[in-house]
C-alpha cells in the first residue's frame, strides 16, 4: 500500500507515530495528483512546492515538539472558494481569474494552525452554482463529468485510492464549511 492510500485517520496515527513523515505522504499525494490529474482536472490549482515546503516545516516540528494534533503534516486541498493568502481563488470562474487571496479565510487559517499542508485548490461548479462541475472528469468513467459542486473534491478523494480521503474542505454558498 502506498502512503496516499492511506485513510485520514491511518495517516494521522502514522504521522503522529512517526512511522511515516509528513514529506513522504505528502510527496506520495503529490505523485499521486500527477499521475491522474492531466486525466481528470480536479484541481485548479496545484500548490506542490509549497506543500513540500508545509510538510518539512511540519516534519520538523513533530521531530522537535510532537504534533500539534491529528491534521498535523497531513495533506489536504481547499475548494476554490476558499481563500489561502497567494494562491489564486477563482471560484472556477474565467471572470476571476489572476484573482490572488491576500489573507487566508478563517478555514484556511485553522487548517494552517493545526499543521495541516496544503496541496491546492480543488474545481467547482462555477461559483458553487450548479449541478456539475465539467471542467472535471468522473474519475471511474471519462465520458462523465463530476456532479455537485464539490466535483474537484470528490474526484480528488475517489483518485486517491480506496478509501484515501485527501483530505478537502468544502463549502456549500452560504460559505458554511463543511467536511
Amino acid at each position: 500500500m502506498q502512503p496516499f492510500e492511506l485513510s485520514l485517520t491511518e495517516a494521522s496515527r502514522a504521522v503522529r507515530a512517526r512511522e511515516l513523515s509528513p514529506v513522504e505522504l505528502t510527496e506520495s499525494v503529490l505523485a499521486r495528483i500527477a499521475a491522474v490529474e492531466g486525466r481528470l482536472g480536479a484541481y485548479v490549482t496545484v500548490a506542490a512546492d509549497a506543500a513540500l515546503a508545509a510538510a518539512v516545516r511540519a516534519e520538523r516540528e513533530i521531530s522537535g515538539s510532537g504534533p500539534r494534533g491529528p491534521l498535523h503534516g497531513i495533506p489536504m486541498a481547499l475548494k476554490d472558494l476558499i481563500d489561502a493568502e497567494g494562491m489564486p481563488t477563482t471560484a472556477s470562474s474565467h471572470v476571476r481569474a489572476g484573482h490572488v487571496a491576500e489573507r487566508d479565510s478563517r478555514v484556511a487559517e485553522r487548517l494552517g494552525a493545526a499543521g495541516a499542508v496544503l496541496l491546492g485548490k480543488t474545481h467547482t461548479h462555477e461559483f458553487a452554482y450548479g449541478l456539475t462541475t465539467p471542467q472535471t472528469n468522473n474519475a471511474w468513467d471519462h465520458s462523465r463529468v463530476a456532479g455537485g459542486s464539490s466535483g474537484g473534491s470528490a474526484v480528488a478523494v475517489a483518485a486517491g485510492g480506496r478509501r484515501s480521503p485527501w483530505a478537502r474542505t468544502r463549502a456549500v454558498p452560504s460559505g458554511s464549511p463543511r467536511h
